[in-house]
């Protein structure tokens, strides 16, 4: 069956582009023109400046939506223009310019053409001159970005209350200005045959585990991809090799919570492009955690983060045990309760099972549509399929008012853990089904089998149920359920790598 899969696809799909030989810059200045240009075709937004340096002819190519033209007028252009007295050989006066002329910081030398196309379409200015067998770059570059705006997902009462945003030099910024240590460490390599997207991995050099970043590395460039437009395309290549319905990379949107990662030494992966960063390790027990934790009180960060694991209980179990009571264990309930349930069920035309996977399922039709509809329409959404679902749906017979009940209580506790919506939503149709077929026995056995799975997870060394799995006291009474006050906290730190023992 597989190798049919396979085979199917291998029809409709072709291989990436093999690696190929770096072309060398010419030192004829018309065939490195005529070599970029067949490359990019004529895309309008590509701008060539021929123009003379002593007795040489030369030509500045810029691609004008990614450059800064102020900053290419002040920093290149206009001092290339002034230049009275230059060497006239080639390659010492594209030193001299270097060297002497241009105002610019960002300047790079390519000797190849394939780096020379990359530069320019990167937002880098690129001088080529006739006879010199290589090229300058000068770093200009201003393309269009968003501002940094409030998190949208990690809304937070106390803390910082910016985002990372899509802009690749913002959200390295970010980080700086709030880990101001030579220990941080920002190391840049480029992902895609195609989109050349680039990709920093973050860490502190003093706390890291240098065995989990040589891998991180080895991962990521073995990683083949021939478009990288998100995080998300990177995600599989970071996983534990033990396949699990939670991911063992988290990932965030606030620059506190990465620097709090990269703090207990992990990799934080920064992607251009993208508003949220991943964080290689993550542990199952961060789901319930959130930087609010630690700017309140010890006391309240309990009472939440039991708050949030009733919750994450409640939206998994809860419709597959309504199911399992309504139909192999009505002796629960007690005699006033069965009463009205059963007089409730009575009038429906389905079977329990039957009514809870539709009645959900109907819900995350109505929430995924209120999700991706434009937000002008996004609330009447909402609100017409509450009417639909509420009242329309109990009048007609369709559903049963304790099911709506059910429905109700388990779509605003899958939200408590919005983390871990996604694998929430799937297994609780999972349950649903096992609940209907074996009752509580199935569920049981059901929860084990997602348990031993979780255990068995390890992700770089580090096991994703730490520190419930293996039990290690002294992280578990640090900060897990119980979080210590920062008086027990800021005396010690403690690295993600402990909890391998």
């Amino acid at each position: 069956m597989w190798n049919w899969l396979k085979l199917a696809e291998k029809r409709v799909t072709k291989p990436l582009n093999e690696n190929r030989a770096p072309v060398a810059v010419f030192p004829e200045l018309e065939r490195n023109i005529q070599y970029i240009k067949a490359q990019l075709g004529g895309s309008f937004d590509i701008l060539y400046k021929h123009t003379r340096i002593g007795n040489n002819r030369a030509c500045l190519i810029m691609d004008d939506g990614m450059c800064d033209n102020l900053l290419v007028t002040q920093q290149v252009v206009a001092p290339i223009m002034q230049l009275q007295k230059a060497p006239d050989a080639p390659a010492a006066q594209m030193a001299y310019i270097r060297d002497q002329i241009s105002a610019g910081i960002d300047q790079k030398e390519d000797h190849t053409l394939d780096e020379v196309l990359a530069d320019i379409v990167s937002g880098v200015v690129v001088l080529l001159i006739d006879g010199a067998p290589f090229c300058e770059g000068f770093g200009v570059q201003g393309f269009p970005k968003r501002s940094i705006d409030n998190a949208q997902t990690e809304v937070q009462e106390r803390g910082a209350q910016e985002a990372f945003v899509e802009s690749f030099k913002d959200n390295v910024a970010l980080l700086r200005r709030r880990v101001r240590s030579p220990v941080a460490r920002f190391e840049l390599q480029e992902m895609g045959a195609t989109s050349r997207t680039r990709v920093c991995v973050c860490y502190f050099a003093d706390r890291a585990d240098k065995q989990m970043i040589a891998q991180i590395k080895s991962r990521l460039q073995k990683a083949e991809l021939d478009m990288v437009l998100g995080a998300g395309y990177l995600r599989p290549f970071l996983e534990s090799d033990v396949r699990t319905i939670f991911t063992s990379v988290g990932t965030t949107e606030r620059p506190d919570i990465a620097c709090a990662e990269m703090a207990e030494g992990r990799a934080v992966i920064l992607v251009d492009g993208t508003p949220f960063a991943l964080i290689v390790p993550y542990l199952f027990a961060e789901n319930f955690q959130s930087m609010d934790d630690y700017n309140h009180r010890p006391y309240y960060a309990l009472f939440i983060r039991i708050l949030k694991f009733f919750s994450f209980l409640i939206s998994v179990f809860l419709p597959g045990l309504y199911v399992a009571v309504c139909t192999f264990h009505q002796e629960l309930l007690p005699a006033s309760m069965l009463y009205d349930v059963a007089v409730q069920e009575s009038v429906t035309p389905f079977p329990v099972m039957a009514e809870a996977i539709f009645i959900h399922f109907l819900y995350e039709i109505v929430r995924e549509a209120g999700l991706r509809m434009p937000k002008s329409v996004g609330h009447a959404v909402s609100i017409v399929g509450a009417l639909v679902i509420g009242d329309t749906a109990v009048s007609a017979g369709l559903i049963a008012a304790p099911m709506l009940i059910v429905v109700a209580m388990t779509a605003i506790s899958s939200f408590v853990v919005s983390k871990i919506y996604y694998p929430v939503s799937v297994m609780r149709f999972v349950f649903m089904l096992i609940g209907g077929l074996a009752g509580f026995y199935g569920i049981v056995l059901g929860f084990g089998v997602v348990l031993f799975n979780l255990c068995a997870v390890t992700a770089y060394g580090t096991p994703f149920l730490a520190p419930f799995s293996p039990l290690l006291v002294g992280a578990l009474a640090r900060d897990s359920f119980w979080r210590r006050s920062w008086k027990r906290l800021g005396k010690r730190e403690l690295e993600v790598h402990a909890l391998e023992k």
